[in-house]
């Protein structure tokens, strides 16, 4: 298979504008270009820094998935919500980091799928096969991963014109101060604190990243904690939890986001799942939905909290997009 991308404009580097297209990081290009699977002009690439100039045609060559020997399979229990020959969507438990990186020392979501023998896309490093967007290792609920090269490249291109949507649910401890928030910016790392991630409303440095969320406040208790529904329209570290950082809002058992670090005594993990995916299936191009059960720790918190029947209206998909659409 090939997929070909069209330069609109000069670009600085070939790099960079794949790396956009493909929605991964300019490491992953770099492997690519080093096996030989880039070509600009039907030339084949040799470096990254490659100045492309307006009409340049980006030929992309995905590389063969070969199979792998059997792994032994992990402990790990992760309900499958849909499977086709295409792609995965799971439900991930909390305290699960996605894939591996040098200070990841425990088993990843990465692992548990080769432990499975399933087939995965293999664009980019091998750290990352399959996983074409990513959840916090704290935050619960669905992700999509792409089996082959094919569904990679389209879920990717749909997560670049923002038309795959993911929305999430939350437990505040204070109410938001609007029924609809949004916050649009720019995050980078905190310099005092390397593990958070901090709002800067201008691009002022070079690895800062353009962000965007919405928020509705879904119902509150009384004691004041409110359950809200989060729309991503970029999926950047810690977003979600940032934005409500700059709004001085804080999630019920977020450590690091949390006043001082501790806002909470209760031993609860963060009270964030991602609740609802959409897409258009890569092959069929059908549009396809997912609600993601909220895992059990996390529903039984929100019933000592709130109202069963409340709760379960609240929680009613139809009812979160209308919600999210609506002025």
């Amino acid at each position: 298979m090939q997929k070909v991308f069209i330069a609109l404009t000069d670009h600085k580097r070939l790099d960079e504008f794949l790396a956009k297209e493909l929605q991964i990081s300019k490491n992953q290009v770099l492997n690519l270009i080093k096996e030989g699977l880039v070509f600009c002009q039907k030339k084949e690439v040799k470096k990254g820094g490659l100045a492309l100039k307006e009409g340049d045609a980006i030929t992309l060559l995905t590389p063969k998935i070969t199979p792998k020997p059997l792994k032994k399979e992990l402990d790990l229990e992760i309900e499958v919500i849909f499977e086709d020959e295409d792609l995965l969507v799971l439900n991930k438990p909390p305290n699960l980091v996605v894939h591996k990186a040098p200070s990841v020392k425990e088993p990843t979501l990465v692992d548990w799928l080769e432990s499975k023998n399933y087939e995965l896309s293999n664009l980019g490093l091998k750290e990352r096969y399959g996983i074409v967007h990513r959840l916090d290792k704290d935050t619960s609920g669905g992700i999509v991963i792409a089996k082959n090269n094919f569904t990679h490249v389209h879920l990717s291109e749909q997560l670049k014109t923002k038309t795959m949507g993911r929305y999430y649910i939350a437990l505040l401890s204070t109410p938001l101060k609007e029924e609809k928030m949004s916050v649009e910016c720019y995050l980078t790392r905190n310099p005092n604190n390397r593990l958070k991630m901090i709002v800067l409303k201008a691009a002022k440095k070079e690895k800062s990243r353009y962000s965007k969320s919405e928020f509705i406040s879904l119902l509150t208790s009384q004691n004041n904690l409110n359950l809200i529904g989060a729309k991503l329209f970029t999926g950047r570290t810690h977003q979600i939890r940032a934005h409500l950082e700059y709004l001085n809002r804080h999630i019920i058992g977020d450590n690091l986001y949390g006043l001082n670090g501790v806002l909470f005594k209760e031993e609860i993990r963060i009270m964030l799942h991602a609740y609802l995916i959409e897409f258009k299936h890569p092959r069929s191009e059908q549009k396809l939905r997912f609600k993601v059960p909220l895992l059990k720790d996390m529903l039984e918190y929100l019933k000592k909290v709130f109202d069963k029947e409340n709760l379960d209206e609240v929680l009613d998909e139809e009812k979160i997009l209308h919600a999210f659409i609506a002025k």
